[in-house]
């Protein structure tokens, strides 16, 4: 049975379909999918589920260079922008599942993937576990995880009673894990947000290990704490998470470059890294490329990597060009990656303000100006060159 993958956000002709069901373009067979659990509801029997879970992480690669899902920003071309530097799986942005399950449209504009987007994580935010499994079940030949977004802490999430805000109704919760990991053929995921006590941190994450939860995603600060400038995330407590599951534990929180990366993953013992805001800035950062705020304090160690933000909104735009996605999309992220260059030449961005409707020849165009006007604000790499020969230097002086 051929099954195929759309890389267009054209509306399905089966209304049963997932949203990334195409009419053309690539293909893949339902045996290439990555993971099966055979029968739904295998996956709660015994420790074989620790094992299952394992092996679905190891047959994936384990990778440890995550993208974050991002409301409206960790769409299609964004991920695969973040996969050519070094990505090694990503979320899509968080969908309603009620919505997702009762409207077309909404599905084959939010939701779209294609073959190379692998490994993959479909989140949902939801609040009854009926209409989660139905938009689970719409999505999961084309994900490697369906995840629940347990962890958002915004007014919309209070409003809509879900994200961090089930956290004050753990049953809820453990009903929506049991529900998908009882029917669905790929492991559940779940993102969480820490309380304020560690205990109770660590008995909620052990209940969603034992509701059936395969692969935890850890944000190490609490639902008030929203603003990641002010609050450092907790990697102890997020370390503490880890030691005590058995299945795989990711980290989100305090990743700026991939030294805080390699420091993360050592410190806390995590199976691997998520990035959300610094990614948005720097798609490249999993390359090895700093944005200039993160070498001022060793600048002497760091070179211009040949690569700016400026080369990276071409390939965005060329792969929303190859994946269409909603326009919105498109300028917040150019917005976001030409945040500085637009603090050198703020015309430029109120002329992108000005512009209702945007269209590729403009954007172009847009970053065009932005040379002719001398811009640039070069990523950086660290100087390879002055390591070795500072360890040259130092096998002398042995």
């Amino acid at each position: 049975m051929a099954l195929t993958q759309t890389t267009h956000s054209d509306p399905p002709l089966n209304d049963d379909a997932p949203c990334s069901l195409p009419q053309h373009n690539q293909s893949s067979s339902l045996e290439e999918t990555p993971f099966s659990m055979g029968s739904p509801g295998k996956y709660l029997s015994g420790v074989s589920r620790f094992e299952m879970a394992w092996a679905h992480w190891t047959k994936l690669g384990r990778p440890k260079f995550i993208v974050a899902p991002m409301v409206d920003n960790s769409e299609l071309p964004f991920r695969m922008l973040c996969r050519k530097y070094g990505a090694e799986a990503a979320y899509t942005p968080m969908l309603h599942s009620r919505i997702f399950s009762e409207n077309p449209k909404y599905r084959s504009e939010e939701f779209t993937t294609c073959n190379e987007d692998r490994p993959l994580f479909v989140q949902f935010c939801a609040n009854d576990p009926d209409t989660l499994l139905e938009a689970a079940r719409r999505v999961e030949s084309y994900c490697d995880y369906v995840d629940i977004n347990l962890g958002c802490p915004q007014r919309i999430a209070r409003r809509g009673y879900y994200g961090a805000f089930l956290m004050d109704n753990l049953p809820l919760v453990k009903s929506l894990v049991e529900k998908l990991a009882s029917n669905l053929n790929v492991p559940v995921s779940c993102k969480i947000r820490v309380f304020p006590k560690l205990e109770d941190t660590l008995k909620y994450a052990k209940m969603l290990e034992d509701a059936g939860c395969s692969l935890l995603a850890v944000h190490g600060r609490t639902r008030d704490e929203k603003d990641g400038k002010k609050f450092r995330a907790d990697w102890n407590a997020i370390k503490a998470v880890k030691n005590e599951l058995r299945i795989p534990v990711l980290a989100n929180g305090n990743i700026r470059h991939m030294d805080d990366v390699q420091n993360c993953l050592e410190e806390t013992g995590v199976d691997g890294v998520l990035s959300a805001e610094t990614l948005l800035e720097n798609p490249a950062l999993f390359a090895g490329f700093r944005t200039a705020d993160c070498v001022s304090d060793n600048e002497n160690d760091y070179v211009d990597g040949k690569l700016d933000q400026a080369d990276l909104v071409v390939e965005y735009l060329k792969l929303c060009e190859k994946y269409p996605v909603p326009w919105r999309m498109i300028r917040s992220h150019v917005h976001k990656l030409l945040g500085d260059w637009f603090r050198l030449q703020p015309q430029v961005r109120e002329d992108l303000n000005a512009q209702s409707r945007l269209t590729f020849e403009f954007l172009y165009s847009l970053v065009d100006r932005l040379r002719e006007l001398g811009v640039r604000v070069p990523l950086h790499q660290k100087d390879t060159s002055a390591a070795r020969d500072s360890a040259e230097v130092s096998c002398i002086e042995l």
